[in-house]
């Protein structure tokens, strides 16, 4: 594995880590930011070990399609994309009612924490 690659893998986790203890304190809007950016540095990484350019972007839909199309497959649902991206802006700048759908809570968190700890060892598998 690539130095680098490690160094984004260190980051997906301390970001996975963050959003574990802002679910403790009841922080969900930063949770949630932490998750979506746990995954998205998690898939960048597999951009960095299988030397894939990629561009400055923050569309867990956009990254999947990019690895798909060089060969790496991930279980990451189109559901599962449009949900981590529709968390991205709304959890990072207050823009009035970008979440349409759902309040974060407790049970949002928690999942998204699920989902970030299935995301990171899927990659950390493709990497090996």
């Amino acid at each position: 594995m690539q130095e680098e690659t490690k160094n984004w893998l260190t980051y997906s986790e301390e970001n996975l880590e963050a959003a574990k203890v802002l679910l403790e304190s009841e922080l969900y809007n930063p949770c949630l930011h932490n998750v979506q950016q746990s995954i998205e540095k998690a898939l960048k990484s597999l951009f960095i070990e299988k030397i894939i350019p990629f561009k400055k972007i923050h569309t867990i839909m956009e990254l999947v399609t990019i690895l798909e199309k060089n060969g790496i497959s991930t279980e990451l649902t189109e559901d599962e994309c449009d949900f981590l991206d529709s968390i991205y802006l709304p959890t990072k700048y207050p823009i009035g009612s970008a979440l349409p759908y759902f309040n974060p809570d407790k049970d949002i968190c928690k999942n998204s924490i699920s989902l970030a700890e299935r995301v990171i060892k899927e990659v950390k598998g493709l990497i090996r």
